[in-house]
Protein backbone atom coordinates (compact mmCIF):
# COMPACT_ATOMS: atom_id res chain seq x y z
CA UNK A 1 0.00 0.00 0.00
CA UNK A 2 3.12 2.61 0.85
CA UNK A 3 4.39 1.71 -2.59
CA UNK A 4 1.05 2.59 -4.28
CA UNK A 5 0.51 5.63 -2.39
CA UNK A 6 3.86 6.94 -3.37
CA UNK A 7 3.04 6.78 -6.90
CA UNK A 8 -0.37 8.96 -6.23
CA UNK A 9 1.70 11.26 -3.95
CA UNK A 10 3.84 11.72 -7.21
CA UNK A 11 0.96 12.56 -9.38
CA UNK A 12 -1.59 14.00 -7.42
CA UNK A 13 -1.74 16.17 -4.10
CA UNK A 14 -3.08 14.46 -1.42
CA UNK A 15 -4.14 16.35 1.75
CA UNK A 16 -4.48 13.60 3.84
CA UNK A 17 -3.22 10.00 4.14
CA UNK A 18 -4.49 8.28 7.02
CA UNK A 19 -3.53 3.86 7.03
CA UNK A 20 -6.55 2.29 8.71
CA UNK A 21 -5.60 -1.50 8.96
CA UNK A 22 -3.72 -3.79 7.00
CA UNK A 23 -5.61 -3.22 3.08
CA UNK A 24 -7.55 -0.13 3.65
CA UNK A 25 -6.03 3.31 3.52
CA UNK A 26 -8.24 6.77 3.33
CA UNK A 27 -6.80 9.62 1.19
CA UNK A 28 -8.35 13.05 1.13
CA UNK A 29 -8.02 14.97 -1.97
CA UNK A 30 -8.93 18.14 -3.67
CA UNK A 31 -12.71 17.73 -5.32
CA UNK A 32 -10.88 18.96 -8.65
CA UNK A 33 -8.81 16.42 -8.64
CA UNK A 34 -11.59 13.57 -8.13
CA UNK A 35 -12.56 12.57 -11.56
CA UNK A 36 -8.87 12.13 -12.80
CA UNK A 37 -7.85 10.69 -9.87
CA UNK A 38 -10.61 7.93 -9.66
CA UNK A 39 -9.48 7.31 -13.30
CA UNK A 40 -6.13 6.54 -12.77
CA UNK A 41 -7.42 4.55 -9.93
CA UNK A 42 -9.57 2.55 -11.89
CA UNK A 43 -7.35 2.50 -15.07
CA UNK A 44 -3.71 2.42 -14.21
CA UNK A 45 -3.83 0.79 -10.06
CA UNK A 46 -6.79 -1.68 -11.07
CA UNK A 47 -9.48 -0.24 -9.01
CA UNK A 48 -12.30 -1.43 -10.66
CA UNK A 49 -14.81 -1.70 -8.24
CA UNK A 50 -16.77 0.98 -6.44
CA UNK A 51 -17.73 -0.98 -3.41
CA UNK A 52 -20.01 2.71 -2.17
CA UNK A 53 -20.26 6.37 -2.31
CA UNK A 54 -21.51 7.63 1.10
CA UNK A 55 -21.68 11.53 2.90
CA UNK A 56 -21.26 12.93 5.77
CA UNK A 57 -22.68 16.29 7.06
CA UNK A 58 -19.80 17.88 8.49
CA UNK A 59 -21.71 20.89 9.64
CA UNK A 60 -19.28 22.28 12.10
CA UNK A 61 -16.83 22.82 9.12
CA UNK A 62 -19.98 23.48 6.68
CA UNK A 63 -18.39 21.14 4.41
CA UNK A 64 -20.20 17.45 3.49
CA UNK A 65 -17.33 14.79 3.08
CA UNK A 66 -18.17 12.29 0.12
CA UNK A 67 -16.15 9.23 0.44
CA UNK A 68 -15.70 7.11 -2.13
CA UNK A 69 -14.75 3.51 -1.58
CA UNK A 70 -12.70 1.56 -4.54
CA UNK A 71 -11.75 -1.89 -4.56
CA UNK A 72 -8.50 -3.90 -5.90
CA UNK A 73 -9.61 -7.49 -6.67
CA UNK A 74 -6.07 -8.20 -7.61
CA UNK A 75 -3.98 -6.99 -4.55
CA UNK A 76 -7.17 -7.55 -2.14
CA UNK A 77 -6.87 -4.00 -0.93
CA UNK A 78 -9.64 -1.28 -0.22
CA UNK A 79 -9.12 2.49 -0.82
CA UNK A 80 -11.06 5.50 0.60
CA UNK A 81 -11.00 8.52 -1.28
CA UNK A 82 -12.42 12.01 0.42
CA UNK A 83 -13.24 14.62 -1.17
CA UNK A 84 -14.81 17.64 1.01
CA UNK A 85 -17.36 20.58 -0.58
CA UNK A 86 -19.06 22.92 0.46
CA UNK A 87 -22.66 22.36 2.11
CA UNK A 88 -24.18 25.40 0.73
CA UNK A 89 -24.96 24.84 -3.28
CA UNK A 90 -23.22 21.63 -3.00
CA UNK A 91 -22.82 19.95 -6.41
CA UNK A 92 -19.78 17.23 -7.01
CA UNK A 93 -18.89 16.38 -10.57
CA UNK A 94 -20.62 13.09 -11.29
CA UNK A 95 -18.61 9.51 -11.84
CA UNK A 96 -21.34 7.62 -13.61
CA UNK A 97 -18.87 7.35 -16.81
CA UNK A 98 -16.19 5.19 -14.66
CA UNK A 99 -19.10 2.80 -12.74
CA UNK A 100 -22.74 2.98 -13.61
CA UNK A 101 -23.73 2.29 -10.57
CA UNK A 102 -22.55 5.13 -9.28
CA UNK A 103 -25.54 7.14 -10.56
CA UNK A 104 -27.79 5.26 -8.01
CA UNK A 105 -25.54 6.31 -5.12
CA UNK A 106 -25.20 9.72 -6.36
CA UNK A 107 -29.23 9.93 -7.05
CA UNK A 108 -29.41 8.97 -3.07
CA UNK A 109 -27.36 11.79 -1.56
CA UNK A 110 -29.30 14.07 -3.77
CA UNK A 111 -32.44 13.01 -2.16
CA UNK A 112 -31.10 12.54 0.99
CA UNK A 113 -28.53 15.38 1.82
CA UNK A 114 -29.15 17.77 -0.97
CA UNK A 115 -26.28 17.09 -2.94
CA UNK A 116 -26.20 17.68 -7.14
CA UNK A 117 -24.02 15.97 -9.30
CA UNK A 118 -24.80 17.47 -12.48
CA UNK A 119 -24.96 15.02 -15.68
CA UNK A 120 -25.95 12.23 -13.42
CA UNK A 121 -29.09 10.43 -14.95
CA UNK A 122 -32.09 10.48 -13.24
CA UNK A 123 -30.55 12.19 -10.67
CA UNK A 124 -33.81 14.31 -10.07
CA UNK A 125 -36.53 11.36 -9.63
CA UNK A 126 -38.09 10.66 -6.50
CA UNK A 127 -35.56 7.59 -5.35
CA UNK A 128 -36.32 7.01 -1.87
CA UNK A 129 -38.74 10.15 -0.73
CA UNK A 130 -41.72 9.70 -2.97
CA UNK A 131 -43.17 13.27 -2.88
CA UNK A 132 -41.28 14.82 -0.31
CA UNK A 133 -40.64 18.62 -0.09
CA UNK A 134 -38.77 19.09 2.82
CA UNK A 135 -34.87 19.67 3.71
CA UNK A 136 -33.02 16.83 2.88
CA UNK A 137 -33.64 14.93 6.07
CA UNK A 138 -29.99 13.35 6.40
CA UNK A 139 -28.97 16.80 7.18
CA UNK A 140 -27.99 17.18 10.62
CA UNK A 141 -29.92 20.38 10.44
CA UNK A 142 -32.68 18.74 9.75
CA UNK A 143 -35.54 18.72 13.05
CA UNK A 144 -36.13 15.30 13.09
CA UNK A 145 -37.78 15.10 16.24
CA UNK A 146 -40.14 18.53 15.00
CA UNK A 147 -41.06 16.88 11.81
CA UNK A 148 -42.20 13.84 13.60
CA UNK A 149 -44.11 15.62 16.10
CA UNK A 150 -45.75 17.48 13.48
CA UNK A 151 -46.60 14.89 10.69
CA UNK A 152 -47.22 12.01 13.27
CA UNK A 153 -49.81 12.01 15.91
CA UNK A 154 -50.42 9.23 18.70
CA UNK A 155 -52.57 6.90 17.97
CA UNK A 156 -55.05 5.09 20.37
CA UNK A 157 -54.26 2.56 22.58
CA UNK A 158 -50.47 3.35 22.73
CA UNK A 159 -48.40 3.67 25.66
CA UNK A 160 -45.52 5.93 25.90
CA UNK A 161 -43.15 5.32 28.91
CA UNK A 162 -40.35 7.49 30.43
CA UNK A 163 -37.43 4.80 29.98
CA UNK A 164 -35.92 5.60 33.51
CA UNK A 165 -38.80 5.35 35.34
CA UNK A 166 -39.91 2.22 33.24
CA UNK A 167 -36.59 0.14 33.27
CA UNK A 168 -36.35 0.53 36.90
CA UNK A 169 -39.99 -0.42 37.49
CA UNK A 170 -39.10 -4.00 35.19
CA UNK A 171 -35.72 -4.47 36.60
CA UNK A 172 -37.10 -3.91 40.83
CA UNK A 173 -39.90 -5.99 41.77
CA UNK A 174 -43.12 -4.21 43.03
CA UNK A 175 -41.03 -0.79 42.02
CA UNK A 176 -38.55 -0.86 44.68
CA UNK A 177 -34.76 -0.62 44.27
CA UNK A 178 -32.73 -3.01 45.90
Amino acid sequence: MQELVSRLKEKYDIKEIYHKKQGLTLLAIEPKDLVSFLTHLRNIESFTHLSFLTAVDRIEDNKFQLTYMLHNYNQKIDLGVKVYIDREAAEMESIHHLWEQAATYQRELNEMFGISFPGSPRLNEDFILEGWDNKPPMRRDFKTKEYSEETYFPRPGRETHDPETYMREKMYSEGEEK
